[in-house]
This record gives structure tokens, C-alpha cells and sequence, in this order.
């Protein structure tokens, strides 16, 4: 179906340019009479290009009183014929599909950036079977499989690497043009590319779940159509189509000349302003989607424009949303702090809880060496870990573990801990045979780029704000560290949607950026949500207006900047169009403009609002 549906929109590309070429040398053969016919070659544009326009007005009012641009075109090239006007209405006819057909070809490039995400969907996977590959379709992965990748192919599910090393171009999700260096245990994405190494991996997340088939499902719900602007230009040109026959009719009356009200239908028509918005809304859509963004409804951009607070929740947006070890200490002067680090390694390295995993995978991205090998591993459960090292028993965990473990825990290890505390940090504290030996502080560190941006979203005269679930002291300390001035913390889904509501019942519209489940109703609530597509839950991805695919939050200010440009563009297309309209009713009035010259003047003025608009497919904003 979906192969059906491009042929079919190709095809009629195709077919529009081909008219259009036919009609163009049928009006090259009206002006010079160079190939001798036995009617004016003007009625060959008539009918390929004006006869649409005419059907499409008529199925329009019959069906739904659909009062548009096309219903004046339409009366301008019958009027034009009736006074036989053969060539205007073969140019009103050519120009009019010639404007439509640079509509679309300018949308469809704002749009190739997230279309082209549908054809880099995996046809085959190579599945290992024992110890051979046998080629299947994608579709038929399951999770569990054991898939193999070779270089120069595409992935073809999400997964997980077990063995081998590789270079993996992501551009398709993160819009980085740089290979990814990948090995053992780290995830790679369906879509992205294996540029060099060759590895196995292990299917997570298959067919509909999987990354690209994530991203397909939010290109088909983009939409330009849906924006509230777009509805005043259509109200408007409704207007325009009744005070165009008004005008007509009264200068026919006052003048006599039936050329001149034929002039003035000509050069009334709405085209440029019904134009002005859908173009330069696709345009701004596929300039975002460049920057990592897609934008799931047109009208999210037109109300981020009016936004004057953004909330950001902490985990996963402003972090990384994993622990990591950020301090160790040594209260024993005989160990010191990097076999303070070995020893919780040591113990935590068999513990299935997601702090003995941080533990680890922090100690190894710093320590390649294999750690001493522990024995006696025994899992506390709320408590910590019990192993033995070298005939020596560790205990990692908190402070109910070492008291049941009869562990004094002394003033000088509590006020050293009690910083790290205070500033939202988790602390697990270690004993060497029976003795408080030091301890680990863990935290969710802040992502490198977290500071520029809020630096960036401030000068774009947004305010920001920290909306978290965490407590006070951890949202507090990140606050201070990216200049934010007001946060608000303890905050359960029900608050954040209380917050959002209080801003927005005193007139503040206010954007939410979170990932989490517990974000979806904040998301949903606010005057726009922005989810992150990558880490984000499927709910929270649901319930925003626009996602942030590769999690790059230093794309957020741009997205803000962007919006503000648009209707900035939108106002000037808009202002052009009426200015323009006037102009040359006034000469149509004055016959100054016949109908050639009208067609001209009017379908340049649609040709410059589009050309205004495609702009802003590379705008980018300058700082």
C-alpha cells in the first residue's frame, strides 16, 4: 500500500509537469504562431491547466460550499474566455498550476528529511542459527534472536551488541554526521548504518517497538494543515472572494468595460495569502526535523511562538537520567580511594540493583583492568551487598546495613557525607572487615550541553524553569548550577499538571520538556509538549506536540528561535499579499492592468511568498 501510494504521488508529479511543459509550448506557440494550427494553441493551457482549477471549484461549492481561491480563478478564466481573452485565460490557467506545482515541490522538500526515515526501514535481517546465518525478512525477528550485522549494512532491530566492535553512523537519529565508535553492551538503533566492523547482536525491541517504525508512526501524524493560522487565511480569502465579484461587478457597471472587472478577478484571487502560512509552517517543520525535531502537529510551532516559560523536568532531560559515581572517599589512611573504588567494584559487581550496576559501569569506564575476583557474593535486599576479597569481607550499602552489621558510623564520615547528601547525591558506604572504610557518592550528573542551553533559551526571552519530581536539595543544587531561578520540586505527576494549569489560568503559556511516564499529563496539559525521543517513554512521546529524536537538548533554543521566525515570516507573507492585492486592483480599476498583466503581477506575488517562505528551511538563527 505504502509503495502504491508513492507511485502514485510521484505519478502525478509527473503528470502535473508534463501539462505544465505541453501548456508552456502551447503558449510559446500563441505568442509566435510559429507552428501553423487551425485554433489558437492558447486552448491547449486552457484545457490542461484550467480545467481542473474549474472542477475542483465545482466539487468544492457542491459538496461542501467550499468558497475558496480556485472559485475565483474559475470565473476569472471563464469571463476571460466569454470576452475572448484566449491567451489571459491560458496564462491565468499556466501560472495558477505552475505557483500549485512550486507549492508542492517546496513542500516536499521541507518534508524529504522525515519521509526519507520510511525508506530506510530493514527488508532482511541475517539470523544466526548454531553456528550458520540464514537470511529472514525483518519482519519475522523476534526479541531474543541473535542477529549479525556485516559492514555496509543497515541494522535492521534495536539491540544490544555481544560481540565485536564497530562504527555505526547515526545520522538518521541524531542528525550527526560522525560514525559512533560501538562494542559489547552498548545498544545500536533499527535504521542506523555499520559503517566498518562487523558484531552479533541480540534483538531488544522488533517490528513496531523498534526505533525507526517509532519515528515512521510520528512522521505520518506531521501535519501543516492543523494550524489555527492557516484558518484565518482561509476565512480571509472567502472574504476576498465576495468583495472580488462586488468589485467586479461595480466597476462594470461604472466603467462599461467588462475587461477591467475581468482584471480585477484576476488579480484578486487569494493565491499568496492562502499560500503565506502552509508553506512557510512545512518549510519551518523540515528545518526543525534537520535539527533533530519532529514536529507532530503544524500548529505546535505557531503556539510555541507565544510561549513565555519553559519547564524542564531534571532526570533524563537536564541529566543523563543514570547515576554515576561522582566522588570517593577514604576514611582508613592504610586504603586509599582507588582501592576504596576496587573494593565496591569488587562487591557490587554481581548486584542486579541499578546502583551496584552504576557503580560498575563508572569504575570500568575508568578502570580497563579486571577486577580481583570476589567470592561469597550474597544480595541484601533494600540493604546493599556482602562479599569477600582477598579474604577480606566487604560490605557495601546504606546506613541501615552497617548499623545492623554493628558498624559504627563516625561524626567526621557523617559531616563528610552529609554534603554530598545535601546535594541530592546518593551515598553507599563501604566497610573493610568490620570497619567503616569510606564511601561512594553517586548522582545523576548534568548533560555537557545543559548549561549553554538554558543560557541560550533565557536570550530568547523564555524563562526557565525547573519542574522535578526529586527533592528539594538535588533540585536546588542543579538549579544553581544552570542559573535557574525558580524551581519546583517534590513534584508528582498531579503537581506538575497543577503548576502548568496555574501558569496558563494567569495567561502564561508555558512549554514542557520531560521523557517519563510521570511526564505524559504535564506534556499533554501544556501549551506545547516536548518529549525526548530517545530515552523518553512511549506515553510521553504520545502525549507531546513535538519530540527531540536524538535527545539533543542544545537544539531546544534553536526550536524556540525557530517558531519566533516563522510567524515573523508568516506576517510578512501575509502583509505582501494584501499589499500586493491592492496594488493591482487599483490598477485593474484604472485599466492600467489587462488581464495578461494581471495574471502576471498576481501569480508572481504567489511565486515570491513561496520562495519567502523556503528560507527558512536552512535558517538558522545567528547569535
Amino acid at each position: 500500500m505504502q509503495k502504491l501510494e508513492e507511485f502514485l504521488e510521484w505519478g502525478g508529479t509527473k503528470k502535473d509537469i508534463t501539462c505544465l511543459a505541453i501548456s508552456g509550448f502551447a503558449i510559446l506557440i500563441s505568442i509566435f504562431d510559429f507552428i501553423p494550427l487551425p485554433f489558437n494553441a492558447a486552448w491547449v493551457a486552457i484545457v490542461l491547466c484550467g480545467l481542473p482549477i474549474i472542477l475542483e471549484a465545482i466539487i468544492g461549492l457542491v459538496t461542501a460550499f467550499d468558497i475558496k481561491a480556485d472559485v475565483l480563478v474559475s470565473i476569472a478564466l471563464i469571463a476571460s474566455v466569454i470576452i475572448g481573452e484566449v491567451f489571459a485565460a491560458a496564462e491565468i490557467a499556466f501560472i495558477m498550476q505552475l505557483g500549485a506545482l512550486l507549492e508542492d515541490l517546496t513542500v516536499a522538500k521541507a518534508r524529504a528529511g522525515i519521509e526519507k526515515l520510511v525508506h530506510l526501514t530493514p527488508r532482511t535481517a541475517r539470523k544466526i542459527i548454531e553456528t550458520t546465518e540464514q537470511i529472514i525478512s525483518a519482519e519475522q525477528v523476534k526479541v531474543g534472536d541473535l542477529l549479525r550485522v556485516l559492514p555496509g549494512e543497515t541494522i535492521p532491530v534495536d539491540g544490544i551488541i555481544k560481540s565485536g566492535q564497530t562504527s555505526i553512523n547515526q545520522a538518521v537519529m541524531t542528525g550527526e554526521s560522525l560514525p559512533v565508535d560501538k562494542s559489547v553492551g552498548d545498544e545500536v538503533s533499527s535504521g542506523t548504518f555499520n559503517q566498518f566492523g562487523s558484531f552479533d547482536m541480540e534483538a531488544t525491541k522488533v517490528g513496531e517497538d523498534s526505533s525507526i517504525q517509532r519515528m515512521i508512526r510520528l512522521v505520518q501524524s506531521a501535519d501543516a494543515g492543523k494550524a489555527k493560522i492557516v484558518g484565518i487565511a482561509d476565512r480571509w480569502a472567502t472574504w476576498i472572494v465576495v468583495i472580488a465579484l462586488s468589485s467586479a461587478a461595480l466597476t462594470w457597471l461604472m466603467t462599461g468595460q467588462i475587461i477591467r472587472s475581468v482584471t480585477i478577478l484576476v488579480v484578486f484571487c487569494p493565491c499568496a495569502l492562502v499560500l503565506a502560512t502552509p508553506t512557510a509552517i512545512m518549510a519551518a517543520i523540515g528545518n526543525a526535523t534537520k535539527h533533530g525535531f519532529l514536529v507532530r502537529e503544524g500548529d505546535a510551532l505557531e503556539r510555541l511562538a507565544a510561549v513565555s516559560k519553559i519547564t524542564f523536568d531534571k532526570t533524563g532531560t537536564l541529566t543523563y537520567g543514570t547515576p554515576q559515581v561522582v566522588a570517593v572517599h577514604s576514611f582508613l589512611p592504610d586504603l586509599s580511594e582507588a582501592e576504596i573504588y576496587t573494593y565496591a567494584a569488587c562487591a557490587e559487581e554481581r548486584s542486579e540493583h541499578p546502583l551496584g550496576k552504576a557503580v560498575i559501569r563508572s569504575y570500568r569506564s575508568a578502570n580497563p583492568n579486571r577486577l580481583p575476583q570476589a567470592e561469597q557474593f550474597q544480595m541484601l535486599p533494600g540493604r546493599g551487598v556482602r562479599v569477600t576479597v582477598n579474604e577480606q569481607e566487604i560490605i557495601a550499602g546504606n546506613r541501615e546495613l552497617l548499623a545492623e552489621q554493628h558498624i559504627v558510623i563516625s561524626k567526621q564520615a557523617t559531616e563528610k557525607t552529609e554534603k554530598y547528601l545535601n546535594d541530592g547525591c546518593t551515598v553507599i558506604y563501604l566497610s573493610v572487615g568490620n570497619t567503616l572504610a569510606g564511601f561512594l557518592a553517586l548522582a545523576d550528573t548534568l548533560r555537557e550541553e545543559a548549561g549553554t542551553t538554558i543560557t541560550e533559551v533565557k536570550r530568547t526571552g523564555v524563562i526557565p524553569i525547573l519542574l522535578t519530581g526529586d527533592h528539594e536539595n538535588a533540585a536546588k543544587h542543579i538549579a544553581e548550577q544552570l542559573h535557574i531561578d525558580e524551581v519546583l520540586a517534590n513534584c508528582l505527576p498531579e503537581d506538575k499538571l497543577k503548576w502548568i494549569d496555574s501558569y496558563q489560568r494567569e495567561h502564561q503559556q508555558v512549554c514542557m520538556i520531560g521523557d517519563g511516564i510521570n511526564d505524559a499529563p504535564a506534556l499533554k496539559k501544556s501549551y506545547v509538549g516536548i518529549a525526548m525521543g530517545g530515552i523518553g517513554s512511549d506515553i510521553a512521546v504520545d502525549a507531546a506536540d513535538i519530540v527531540l529524536v536524538n535527545d539533543e537538548i542544545k537544539e531546544i533554543p534553536h526550536l524556540l528561535s525557530l517558531s519566533k521566525r516563522m510567524m515573523i515570516t508568516i506576517k510578512y507573507n501575509l502583509a505582501f499579499s494584501l499589499v500586493l492585492n491592492f496594488v493591482a486592483i487599483v490598477l485593474a480599476i484604472t485599466g492600467i492592468l489587462n488581464p495578461v498583466a494581471g495574471a502576471l503581477v498576481h501569480n508572481a506575488g504567489s511565486i515570491l511568498v513561496i520562495i519567502n517562505s523556503a528560507f527558512l528551511l536552512k535558517w538558522r538563527n545567528k547569535k
